[in-house]
């Protein structure tokens, strides 16, 4: 049987294991290396004690590129969850200077991001003088996909969405509007019926944008000839289309006086009551900061609110 320090010569360290995760997002060894502050030898070198440590191929190597084995997709999966636990011993420690200390990552989809950040970063420092806040901008599935493994904590976002083994806090609704150009024959905006549209005259972002199925869902949108086939690959670029009259479409009541929609004729109209996407926060089920999220959630209802 072996003894405890024999075992303990078996586990990873620290450092392989962030040296590892940097490696398999950046696919390769001059990036990863520089991105940890370390010389590409010191890096490759680490990598190769990880190998040895776990007996296993973690990366297929050639002159041209680094590719990560199955395996080690798994293994850097849980790395990161790892990683973020030893983070989380060293914040429980410091747990008596008061809730939300330390490093947190904080992921917001690009439909919420521009609107909201604004005015709730500035409330967040006020609030949590010593909390360290990182910031990730992304669609919907990546960032809940790096929330289950362990590259952010949180995910500010627009329900609903499929998701499993997670803790979602609404925040509030956040109504849908119909959008066009000021003056537009292409609908009357204040008599708006969705049947008189014109066929393809609906524009939305295109897939991968949660805002996109929000919009098709709350806006009862089912007659798929209404909707145009060129989609946009952002909020400004939707604007935009709709400010050159190519079409209307719905926008977040949030995005209403917003530097979007400045020195545009694009114009909002109510919709029906029912037409609207929740924002909620949500974060990895059974996060032992579960408490201080919701504590993060109440001060973001309150910054809603003024």
């Amino acid at each position: 049987m072996p003894t405890k320090a024999a075992s303990a010569r078996h586990l990873p360290s620290v450092k392989q294991l962030r040296y590892f995760t940097a490696l398999e997002q950046a696919k390769h060894f001059g990036r990863a290396a520089a991105a940890c502050h370390v010389s590409q030898p010191a890096f490759s070198a680490a990598i190769r004690e990880l190998e040895e440590t776990l007996g296993v191929s973690l990366v297929d190597r050639d002159n041209r590129r680094v590719t990560v084995t199955p395996l080690g997709h798994e293994v850097a999966t849980q790395a990161r969850l790892c990683l973020r636990d030893m983070e989380a011993l060293v914040e429980l420690a410091q747990e008596e200077k008061g809730v939300l200390v330390g490093k947190l990552t904080l992921g917001v989809i690009p439909t919420i991001a521009p609107f909201m950040l604004p005015q709730l970063l500035p409330a967040l420092r006020r609030a949590y003088p010593h909390l360290q806040l990182f910031l990730r901008e992304d669609v919907t599935a990546e960032l809940v996909q790096s929330l289950l493994d362990g590259q952010v904590d949180l995910v500010l976002m627009a329900l609903p969405y499929d998701m499993r083994n997670v803790e979602t806090e609404i925040l509030f609704r956040d109504p849908f509007r119909l959008a066009c150009r000021e003056g537009t024959e292409r609908v009357d905006p204040r008599h708006y019926k969705f049947n008189r549209l014109q066929q393809e005259s609906v524009l939305l972002l295109e897939d991968g944008h949660c805002l996109r199925d929000h919009a098709l869902a709350a806006c009862h949108i089912r007659r798929s000839e209404k909707v145009n086939p060129i989609a946009a690959s952002s909020l400004l670029t939707l604007v935009q289309m709709v400010d050159a009259d190519l079409g209307i479409t719905f926008l977040p009541a949030m995005a209403e006086g917003s530097a979007l929609l400045a020195n545009t004729r694009v114009k909002t109209y109510p919709l029906d009551k029912d037409a609207y996407r929740e924002i909620g926060l949500v974060w990895r089920r059974g996060s032992r900061k579960a408490a201080e999220y919701k504590q993060l959630a109440e001060l973001i209802r309150g910054q809603k609110g003024k």
